[in-house]
């Protein structure tokens, strides 16, 4: 090749080629960067006839795959977005998790240990001492797909502080979500309880509740008892709201979880809080802490009243004044040691 390429200005390619038992398509032949055979689609099909870019695909097996005890191979995928209508074979799944990374073999890593339950039970005190969340399917017939509702709860209250319901639910929605409520109630020292999910055992999820002081611990694999309050909530909406109501769309379905949830902390009454709601519980200790709070004081004129004097008549008057009072004392020879003591009351009561 390097023998035609030196004399092939100087004789035509079709004698260098005879010369050297060369074949002038291989002389002429470009490689390419490209696979052999027919460019792969970008577009999926699926049963409605609508067309869904191979983007959207991968995102829905990421979906599949997001599962805490999930490891799908692209044959069991292949079946799971079928059953979600798309029009799709085994080799096409292969190529688009081969491609995306997401064939079996590839483990998820995180830094740093995982901070594990010592406890089941949780002893909350007060709200904003423990927090627990999880993520609930919701499944809507008419569009024949899952969409995730996680909910984040306090503890002691039961009240449930922030939702969201999407058709995914990544690890930059956990953050916002903590982000919300740190702005509203502070994380600063709070518990938070979660189990092993992708979306909370991210690296930057686990990084932002640190930066804001929170404590984050984990539940043990295939234990949901140790997430129990959350996990109560879920059945309670899963027989209140799902088994009830038929969500027609998902629009529809986030319009009944809003109204749910305003429901649920405002009017539902809750056994283990002793028959009253979520806010009212929440209601009670903020009232409690104002109580408790030093309060300005106000020293009426009823208050300056001095025992001392209840027997001389010189017992300060509602509606009379320091100065007369004064006066009257001047008046009447007090002896010194009733004074003193005159004194030293009313500084103790702030006259």
């Amino acid at each position: 090749m390097t023998i035609m390429h030196k004399y092939r200005e100087k004789v035509p390619v079709r004698e260098l080629c005879q010369w050297t038992d060369f074949s002038r398509s291989n002389f002429y032949y470009k490689p390419t960067d490209g696979k052999k055979g027919i460019r792969p689609s970008i577009n999926t099909l699926k049963q409605d006839g609508t067309i869904v870019s191979n983007a959207e695909v991968v995102e829905d097996i990421k979906k599949i795959l997001s599962g805490e005890f999930v490891c799908y191979g692209y044959q069991n995928v292949t079946a799971e977005l079928k059953s979600l209508d798309y029009i799709i074979n085994h080799k096409k799944v292969y190529r688009l998790m081969d491609e995306s990374q997401l064939l079996l073999g590839k483990v998820i890593k995180t830094q740093g240990k995982r901070e594990w339950v010592k406890f089941r039970k949780i002893n909350a005190s007060k709200p904003m001492e423990y927090l627990c969340w999880d993520i609930k399917y919701v499944w809507v017939p008419n569009e024949r797909k899952n969409y995730y509702l996680l909910s984040l709860m306090d503890v002691y209250s039961r009240r449930i502080l922030d939702w969201i319901f999407q058709s995914s639910v990544r690890k930059i929605d956990v953050i916002k979500m903590i982000s919300r409520i740190d702005i509203a109630h502070g994380l600063k020292g709070v518990t938070v309880r979660n189990d092993n999910g992708s979306q909370f055992i991210a690296n930057k999820v686990r990084h932002y509740l640190r930066t804001l002081d929170a404590r984050q611990e984990f539940t043990h694999i295939a234990t949901p008892e140790e997430n129990s309050y959350i996990e109560a909530f879920h059945s309670i909406f899963e027989r209140e709201v799902i088994q009830r109501f038929e969500l027609a769309s998902f629009y529809e379905a986030k319009l009944t979880i809003s109204a749910y949830m305003n429901f649920y902390n405002n009017k539902r009454r809750h056994g283990s809080l002793g028959r009253i709601t979520p806010m009212k519980k929440w209601d009670e200790y903020q009232v409690s802490l104002s109580f408790d709070k030093p309060q300005t004081a106000q020293v009426l004129e009823e208050m300056s009243r001095v025992s001392a004097f209840q027997d001389t008549c010189l017992a300060l008057d509602i509606f009379g004044n320091t100065a007369t009072f004064a006066n009257r004392m001047m008046n009447e020879n007090l002896d010194e040691n009733v004074l003193n003591s005159f004194n030293k009351s009313v500084q103790l009561i702030g006259g």
